[in-house]
């Protein structure tokens, strides 16, 4: 059913189990001189949420194989595994003993989800049904080293932990008002509350995850699609500002979404899709921007009378990885290049204020660079940077593992995203809980000048 504004009957998830249980979720095979059991801590969590393993009743010194696995969507399984000796009570918990080897080796607290890698190579680990199902994370126990398991191989115990992507009670509205195209998620409660929009890159279509994760911190988050989905062009040739400005529109009208100011956060194409809203849509007051550029590339800019042009992809300057990986990051011209000047989004009109994200060790693009380079013609006041060495293209909410490498529509071959799995995910931990302070500050602020 839809209402007078175009928007779908929203679909509630009440029945979702409880992200907040205490509760282990036991199983466990086979004996030994005492029953062995393994335990995932919440047994159902949202996806964001450290969780514990826990294995009790092994042998002191005992070595095992801890191993996590899950299946995708499409059918595609991901796994991590480590090796451990029990400790004198026969216990094994990777949050205060290292792994011996592995997928891992040293203390690493949620390594078996860090570490996940697709049996498939490059492969994304990507949930598309947010509210439908979670993800199932799987979590065996091995007797000795287990570098790779059979049919054969029987654990010792084996337990299955949920993440969600959307908490209790949050509710997901397809959007498709006028050329507006995407999917909002509403807190449970009724509101208002303050509104994001969610920007994905360069494969289009139309990304959730995040948004069903900041929807259940508290905001109304519109995940908005720009090409490549439902009716939308399927590839992108100019950034159409009215578009966007539509889309802040949409959100801000809704009767849930507390307005008059609202956030956006985009990573990549998103990312320099969201510096020019920032820049040219008064009704952006909080930006976050993840590894993005600070200048148009390959698709110029329409809003209104105004047009500004695009730098060229310099396609003949790409790599091809050992791997058959494309390795973009030379394909971006030097921005600092007078030539390129009428190309750069005009970023000191920003009225807002800006977060700057970035991996240092960003393979699709020199990432920081465009950040300072954007950074220096805004006030000092009105911008921040958080920059992570060792931290790739990719930076997602925490506990996902690091892909440095993947396949998108778009591309003839892989794309090298770059990254490092330890220091990645220390990125994403930290870039997280900054994001979520900066958007409620700024959002809280642009509500009290109501």
């Amino acid at each position: 059913m839809s209402d007078s504004r175009g928007m779908e009957e929203p679909i509630l998830f009440q029945q979702l189990p409880p992200y907040t249980s205490t509760q282990p979720l036991p199983c466990w095979l086979g004996k030994r001189r005492t029953m062995v059991e393994v335990t995932v801590t919440p047994r159902s969590s949202l996806a964001d949420r450290p969780v514990r393993v826990h294995v009790r009743g092994l042998s002191p010194s005992q070595l095992v194989t801890l191993r996590a696995w899950l299946m995708d969507e499409q059918g595609e399984r991901f796994q991590a595994r480590a090796f451990f000796h029990a400790d004198g009570m026969g216990e094994v918990d990777p949050g205060y003993q290292p792994a011996l080897g592995g997928s891992y080796s040293g203390l690493c607290p949620m390594g078996l989800l860090w570490f996940l890698q697709p049996d498939t190579l490059f492969r994304r680990l990507l949930k598309r049904d947010v509210t439908g199902s979670p993800f199932l994370i799987h979590v065996e126990v091995f007797d000795g080293v287990h570098l790779v398991n059979g049919p054969q191989d029987q654990p010792l115990a084996s337990c299955e932990a949920e993440r969600w992507f959307v908490g209790p009670g949050v509710q997901r509205v397809p959007i498709r008002e006028g050329r507006v195209r995407g999917a909002l998620f509403l807190p449970p409660g009724p509101g208002p509350f303050p509104g994001v929009v969610d920007l994905f890159g360069g494969a289009g279509g139309l990304i959730e995850f995040r948004a069903g994760l900041l929807a259940s911190r508290g905001f109304a988050v519109l995940a908005l699609a720009f090409f490549a989905y439902d009716d939308l062009p399927h590839t992108l040739s100019q950034l159409d500002m009215d578009y966007f400005e539509e889309a802040t529109t949409v959100l801000l009208q809704h009767p849930k979404v507390r307005g008059p100011g609202l956030g956006v956060i985009g990573v990549s194409k998103g990312a320099e899709v969201a510096l020019a809203m920032a820049t040219f849509l008064p009704q952006v007051v909080a930006t976050v921007w993840i590894n993005g550029t600070a200048f148009l590339h390959g698709n110029p800019l329409v809003y209104k009378d105004l047009y500004i042009p695009a730098i060229p992809y310099g396609l003949e300057r790409v790599t091809i990885t050992e791997m058959g990986a494309l390795d973009n990051s030379a394909v971006f011209s030097d921005p600092q290049d007078p030539t390129h000047r009428s190309s750069a989004i005009p970023v000191e009109k920003i009225k807002g204020k800006v977060l700057f994200v970035v991996g240092e060790a960003d393979r699709s693009l020199n990432s920081k660079l465009f950040a300072r380079l954007a950074m220096a013609r805004m006030p000092p006041g009105q911008c921040h940077l958080l920059s992570y060495p060792g931290a790739g293209h990719l930076i997602e909410p925490p506990c996902s593992p690091l892909c440095s490498i993947s396949s998108i529509r778009s591309s003839p071959l892989p794309l090298l995203w770059g990254g490092e799995v330890k220091p990645h995910a220390k990125a994403q931990e930290h870039s997280w809980k900054e994001i979520i302070r900066f958007l409620e500050q700024h959002l809280r602020c642009a509500a009290g000048k109501l």
